[in-house]
Formats: C-alpha cells, sequence, structure tokens
C-alpha cells in the first residue's frame, strides 16, 4: 500500500548529552506494531546497560493516525515517551517510531529536565532524517505479445511504474504499479499497441 503523506525515508541515529547523560535517538520507519516490537527489542539488544529504552510511534495518517503509543521504560510518568510523540506528532511524518536510549549520567535531570532532555533527542533525530512521499498506485495486469515487452518496460521507466512480476507462456502477462496520476495515460498506451489490460481498482 503506497502512501500520499511523507514518512522517514529510512534509519537513522543521533545522539545528544544532557548533564552527563547519554541520550542516543534512533528514528524508522513503522507499519505495524510487530515492526515497532522488533526495532525496539534490537535497542534493548544493542544497549543492554542502557538504563532507559523510551520510544513513542504513530502508524497512519499524520493527524489522524490510525495508531499511536508510547513507552516511558522506567522515567518518571509523562517525561520520556509522551514527549518523543509530541513531537513526532508536529513533524507532519507518518509510520515512524522514535526510541530514545538513555545512558544515566550521575546527575538526576528532575520531570521538566527529562522532558526537555527526550524531546530534544526526538527532535535532533526527526529534523535529520530525509522524508519520502509514495504516490498512490493502481496494480494492473496486461496480456502482450513478447515483442510489446520492451515497449511496455520502458513506458514503466518512463513514467514511475513498477514492474512486480512477469509471467511467460504463449504470451507475456505482467504484473504493474501504475501512479495513479498515469492511469489515464497507460490505457492510452496500451489501446494504442492493442494489449489486453484491467486494473485492480
Amino acid at each position: 500500500m503506497s502512501k500520499d503523506y511523507p514518512v522517514p525515508a529510512g534509519y537513522l541515529e543521533r545522539e545528544t548529552e544532557v548533564k552527563k547523560s547519554r541520550f542516543i535517538a534512533r528514528v524508522a520507519p513503522v507499519s505495524s506494531r510487530e515492526e515497532v516490537r522488533t526495532w525496539v527489542d534490537q535497542a534493548h539488544r544493542d544497549h543492554p546497560d542502557a538504563r532507559h529504552v523510551c520510544w513513542g510511534y504513530q502508524i497512519g495518517r499524520p493527524g489522524s493516525a490510525a495508531e499511536a503509543a508510547m513507552n516511558d521504560d522506567g522515567e518518571p510518568s509523562g517525561t520520556a515517551g509522551k514527549p518523543i510523540l509530541n513531537v513526532i506528532q508536529h513533524k507532519d511524518m507518518g509510520d515512524v517510531l522514535v526510541i530514545v536510549i538513555r545512558y544515566f549520567g550521575g546527575i538526576k535531570l528532575g520531570a521538566g529536565g527529562l522532558v526537555r532532555a527526550y524531546a530534544g533527542a526526538a527532535e535532533s533525530v526527526l529534523s535529520a532524517v530525509d522524508r519520502v512521499v509514495q504516490q498512490p498506485v493502481v496494480l494492473t495486469t496486461v496480456s502482450m505479445p513478447f515483442a510489446s515487452e520492451q515497449p511496455v518496460r520502458h513506458w514503466c521507466e518512463v513514467n514511475s511504474a513498477t514492474v512486480e512480476s512477469v509471467d511467460y507462456g504463449a504470451t507475456v502477462t505482467a504484473r504493474l504499479q501504475v501512479p495513479e496520476s498515469s492511469v489515464d495515460d497507460f490505457s492510452a498506451f496500451c489501446d494504442s499497441h492493442k494489449l489486453d489490460y484491467s486494473f485492480d481498482r
């Protein structure tokens, strides 16, 4: 399923220090609670000696997320997960997880200090990560003679369509992801080449 809203382009890590406490912030694109759990488990494995591994995430469209959650992981309630999630929600980005790993430096920060530190760590990594917007696509099946395969592939390259699979039988059957904005162009292309096609609407 493609997204017409910004999502993180990939994984990124940033580290900040506040009064000798280290805050290691990670951002990653996620589309399910299972993926969130995998990333959080990985953070625990990477940093077994860390005092806290706190996180927040939202899945779905920014402003109307289908799912959002947070975890303070032993920090005073509302001082870690909530500020992380607040920063995420102000970034107009969906399908995003931020984990902040804290190594305690011996100086207590107090509730206000913790909120600022976790929000600052989340801000540092979310400001640095690249965003991508995937345009809506329509799944398309096209049947064609062998001679038409290269023209179809060329059309896909020029129009940002993706060839998902190709089956070779008596004819060639291809499954394509065609950008919604190019569906009419693709129909015209197939009609001019006398190709059989159908859209999964």
